[in-house]
């Protein structure tokens, strides 16, 4: 992992201190731990292994346990995607009890298949198929209640795109790029002239400036094995025969 993930540059010295030491497993400091997960939703910023002592701290004391965390957890893990973010709290999710005397109806049960089912289709790229769902009514609860206090959150998805379209393509039409961004045509040529990409003279292909994963380079390999490395090989022929 980048050391980015591990430690973030925006991670304070106390959340630096609850995450790296015993004191993570300290069901006191929770409240602390759940008031920097609110501050990365309201900042855009991420901290995966912050919100990871979270979840394992429900897991040692269900008492605690709050569904609204551990969705805005997961709602925050998917803008990481295609690293393993999501999956890592999913882990963590197994020994969750039903419901945890909660005074009102737990959401997360019904919510949590169609999380899952929105990391699968941004894992496979399916960017049209993951807006389409996010759009559609069942998940009208998800949108209302959580995402829309998620700062940036649309822009961190289509940040998801952006790197899949980088590594996979050097030139893409607008349609299939705006499908890919749920942008309408003002507003993709708007977000190309943000990422400095170029349109052609008809404004219909977008082109994808030269990186390490777009670009195809034929790759010699040469290996120089001399005739004492094949002793061995050869003797051993020479008996078998």
């Amino acid at each position: 992992m980048p050391s980015s993930w591990v430690s973030p540059s925006t991670r304070t010295e106390l959340i630096e201190d609850l995450v790296s030491g015993v004191d993570r497993y300290n069901p006191s400091n929770v409240g602390l731990l759940e008031d920097y997960l609110y501050h990365q939703i309201r900042s855009e910023e991420y901290d995966c292994l912050a919100n990871l002592a979270i979840l394992k701290l429900y897991q040692f004391n269900p008492d605690l346990y709050n569904p609204d965390v551990v969705i805005n957890i997961l709602i925050k893990s998917l803008t990481a995607s295609p690293l393993p973010d999501f999956n890592l709290c999913i882990s963590l999710l197994d020994e969750r009890p039903a419901n945890a005397n909660l005074d009102d109806p737990d959401p997360l049960p019904a919510l949590l298949p169609l999380l899952q089912e929105l990391h699968s289709l941004l894992y496979r790229c399916r960017f049209p198929a993951f807006w389409e769902l996010y759009r559609s009514d069942v998940l009208e609860n998800l949108r209302d209640n959580y995402t829309v206090e998620c700062v940036g959150f649309e822009n961190a998805i289509r940040d998801v795109a952006i790197r899949a379209v980088k590594a996979a393509f050097t030139r893409i039409s607008t349609e299939r790029l705006g499908s890919y961004l749920d942008l309408d045509s003002t507003n993709l040529e708007a977000y190309i002239k943000k990422l400095e990409w170029s349109l052609d003279s008809s404004g219909s292909v977008v082109s994808i400036p030269p990186n390490p994963d777009n670009q195809i380079e034929a790759t010699v390999v040469q290996e120089s094995i001399k005739l004492p490395q094949l002793t061995k090989v050869i003797s051993h022929a020479a008996l078998r025969a």
